[in-house]
């Protein structure tokens, strides 16, 4: 018995070692315990994402387009609540995030439409978008890669499409699954200390 109590006090003083260089996160054993549903949502909710300026392509749209289609993809973005920090792009805050995707918006169609003939006809005059929507690391390497749609058919601004086709992008990126972020050091030595302080305990109470 002696013999086990001074292995867990050698055990307990190497514990307290690390803890000078890597303070563990509370609750050690309710996260050692965690659920692989709970690890998956609090891994998607580490990212944060940063929004590009909207590439025209070769679409002939007009600014005023481009830029509505910007502004609702941030506004949509921070509603969906998927990531941390919502980015504009050219915010230098942005650079010192360890974990960031960057979301490219490509216009592949356009059509303008006419909010008179949708008043007039309703069956006629649709403002009709399409965009490649890609999240893509710092690096360069696209996680994510999808074409979205957005349009108003009936009465409404032709700028009100910008607001669809922003909400389905929203409602696209939420819907999937994204990679892990890769941990930063800090973040892998709390997670190694949070089991080492579980094992620990299990191994204390067993004897």
């Amino acid at each position: 018995m002696k013999a086990s109590k001074r292995v867990s006090w050698i055990l307990l003083a190497m514990v307290m070692v690390t803890i000078t260089f890597a303070p563990p996160r509370p609750s050690a054993q309710t996260a050692a315990t965690k659920s692989s549903s709970e690890r998956a949502t609090s891994s998607a909710a580490q990212w944060s994402i940063q929004v590009d300026k909207v590439n025209p392509g070769g679409v002939n749209i007009e600014p005023a387009f481009r830029v509505a289609i910007y502004e609702n993809l941030l506004d949509e973005l921070g509603k969906a609540k998927r990531f941390q920090q919502v980015f504009r792009d050219g915010d230098r805050t942005a650079s010192t995030v360890p974990n960031l995707v960057i979301l490219k918006t490509t216009v592949e169609k356009y059509t303008a439409g006419s909010e008179t003939r949708r008043a007039v006809t309703t069956v006629s005059g649709a403002t009709k978008l399409n965009v490649r929507s890609q999240l893509c690391t710092r690096d360069g390497r696209i996680i994510l890669e999808r074409t979205v749609n957005g349009s108003v058919r009936f009465l409404g601004s032709n700028l009100r499409a910008t607001h669809n086709l922003a909400r389905n992008v929203a409602k696209t990126i939420e819907q999937s699954s994204l990679p892990e972020p890769s941990l930063s050091t800090f973040e892998r030595s709390s997670e190694a200390l949070e089991v080492m302080q579980f094992d620990l305990w299990q191994w204390e109470h067993s004897i």
